[in-house]
């Protein structure tokens, strides 16, 4: 090796000997007879001092240094001089006295300051992200997610997992989202796919007899422009024969009890707390909740069902509810009220009315149109004192659930309302099988066509398949789905029975699932999996606010590489092998 010691290694035990470092020229600071240099590479940095009465030759290169410079120096370990020491560094108690040194790199200056913290812009930082890894708190966070990497293939080896790679080129199939194409040159007018998941190999490999299998896989979707997506994620990718529900959600909580613990010390004690999906939208608006804060959501329908504010009445003449959140000990300026109306209104809702609680009783435009028995009972309700803020809102339960949910988070994060830095972990369960797609007109899987039914809801598939419950679960880490996953369709005639409330028919079944199909009739066992996001795992521990922070390379959110300057045009002769012509 060029070195003996990283720059984070040394400390007052090794005072006294001869090391050699290498690294990048960090900060420089000239005294005059003395120039100090801290070097730096991933462990850390440790200063070094250039003594012109040591060597005047060595002096006089430091002078050229400057940031970014590749050197390779040695030196003998010294204590720092007293009242020197720097308590924020790991090296800070000691020095390298420098008495050899090779440039080994020369660097242009660099368009941005290497700082641990810096307000350089994401497009800057993406086109050089050679030189953003550069900094420790980006260098930390692949550190990071190195450490859930392995921790997961530990944990996994111990439950008798097998690691299987599946299959880059694939068969295009329908999962949800677009999938990315690739022609083929040997068979004409052909494409392989990227996977969007591994999803239908990996039930395969439990037709196979694997039994536990999981993977770090690649998967690919050509989504359009969505806020923290990337066209290329990775998902610790899980599945299992002989199990139910229960099996998988235990083995999974082991892993997030060990990645918790390594990452961030907190000791998890499953099992973890358990939502249905009617619940949580009905509680927190959302099926994904942020349980680290109150604001949950009360039914106030009963109550307001006879006021005489016309706008609920017909919005419960309607069939619709009237629901509202209590935000404790937080007196609104009028101008902040405005903007939450101007913001429920954007989220779907046709208004808010707000209700402040005073010893006086309410203090609103709306409190004139309400009993005082009604707002007795709001207050009940609401569990709400004097400097509560009381919100409402009305419409069909999915609207006024989801849109109040929205603002319950919309409000967490204005009013900084979490409070703690422990994650907050539950799975979310007993999902629909299907919805009803306004924009399609048609019913789509909520997951995707291979989710089982419940047993007890088969029967419903026929003529009711908007009752049908799905084996499905999700796991929720402060208010983000980091996984989902489900009991899997493992018969033949089910299987078919969904494709065809789905609208498949069984020719188009049979073009794009036909291997699937024919799988399940050679004895597939029950079987069941999930999918971890280990982006959005790793990005939700570290507290960061995008996935892209956790990513080596990311795309922008309009899928391009700033750095590479991906995707690109290729040359006319490429074209034509692939039997390709671009129009436009």
């Amino acid at each position: 090796m060029l070195r003996t010691h990283t720059c984070g290694e040394l400390r007052k035990k090794h005072i006294g000997k001869h090391v050699t470092l290498c690294g990048w020229i960090d900060t420089r600071r000239d005294h005059g007879n003395l120039i100090f240099l801290d070097v730096r590479d991933r462990w850390g940095k440790t200063q070094l001092v250039f003594d012109s009465e040591v060597s005047r030759q060595l002096h006089r290169d430091a002078e050229k240094l400057r940031p970014e410079f590749v050197i390779r120096v040695g030196g003998v370990v010294g204590k720092r001089p007293a009242g020197t020491a720097n308590p924020k560094l790991n090296t800070g108690e000691i020095e390298v006295r420098v008495n050899e040194m090779e440039v080994l790199n020369a660097s242009e200056t660099p368009p941005f300051e290497i700082l641990d913290e810096s307000n350089v812009s994401e497009e800057i930082r993406l086109k050089y992200r050679y030189l953003d890894l550069r900094r420790p708190s980006m260098l930390r966070r692949l550190e990071i997610r190195s450490q859930v990497v392995q921790v997961a293939r530990e944990y996994f080896k111990e439950h008798d997992f097998i690691e299987v790679e599946t299959p880059i080129l694939t068969k295009s199939t329908p999962e949800g989202a677009r999938d990315f194409l690739v022609p083929s040159r040997l068979s004409q007018g052909t494409f392989y796919a990227l996977p969007q998941s591994p999803q239908l190999f990996k039930q395969m490999l439990m037709v196979s007899g694997v039994d536990r299998y999981f993977q770090l896989a690649r998967c690919f979707r050509d989504e359009d422009l969505r806020a923290d997506r990337q066209p290329e994620h990775t998902q610790i990718d899980v599945e299992m024969s002989f199990v139910t529900e229960d099996d998988v959600i235990s083995v999974i909580e082991g892993l997030l009890v060990r990645v918790v613990k390594a990452v961030c010390g907190v000791s998890l004690k499953p099992p973890l707390q358990r939502l249905s999906y009617l619940d949580a939208v009905d509680r927190y608006g959302t099926d994904a909740p942020d349980i680290r804060f109150g604001l949950e959501l009360v039914d106030v329908t009963s109550i307001l069902e006879r006021c005489e504010l016309k706008i609920f009445r017909d919005v419960i003449a309607s069939k619709g509810m009237i629901k509202g959140i209590n935000v404790r000990g937080r007196d609104f300026s009028r101008q902040e009220l405005d903007g939450l109306i101007v913001k429920a209104k954007e989220l779907g809702a046709q208004g808010l009315a707000w209700l402040k609680v005073t010893t006086r009783g309410f203090e609103s435009p709306i409190a004139k149109f309400l009993a005082e028995s009604e707002q007795d009972e709001l207050r009940r309700a609401f569990c709400s004192e004097a400097g509560d803020t009381i919100f409402l809102l009305g419409g069909e339960w999915r609207t006024a659930s989801t849109v109040l949910g929205a603002l319950r988070s919309h409000l967490a994060k204005d009013l900084k309302l979490v409070k703690t830095k422990d994650p907050a972990l539950l799975w979310v369960v007993n999902f629909p099988l299907f919805e009803f797609s306004e924009a399609e007109k048609r019913l789509e899987s909520l997951h995707h066509p291979f989710t089982a039914p419940q047993d007890a809801d088969v029967g419903l598939l026929d003529k009711e398949p908007l009752r049908v419950r799905a084996r499905a679960y999700d796991i929720i880490l402060n208010g983000t789905e980091i996984g989902g996953g489900s009991i899997r369709i493992h018969r033949e005639e089910v299987q078919k029975k969904v494709f065809g409330v789905l609208g498949i028919s069984d020719q188009e079944a049979e073009e794009k699932f036909g291997f699937l199909l024919e799988a399940l009739r050679y004895g597939a066992p029950p079987h069941g999996g999930i999918a971890l996001g280990l982006d959005r795992l790793c990005a939700n521990l570290l507290g960061v606010d995008t996935i892209r922070d956790v990513i080596a390379f990311p795309k922008t959110q309009k899928g391009t590489c700033l750095m590479t300057e991906a995707p690109s045009k290729v040359y006319p002769e490429q074209l034509k092998e692939l039997f390709l012509q671009v129009k436009t």
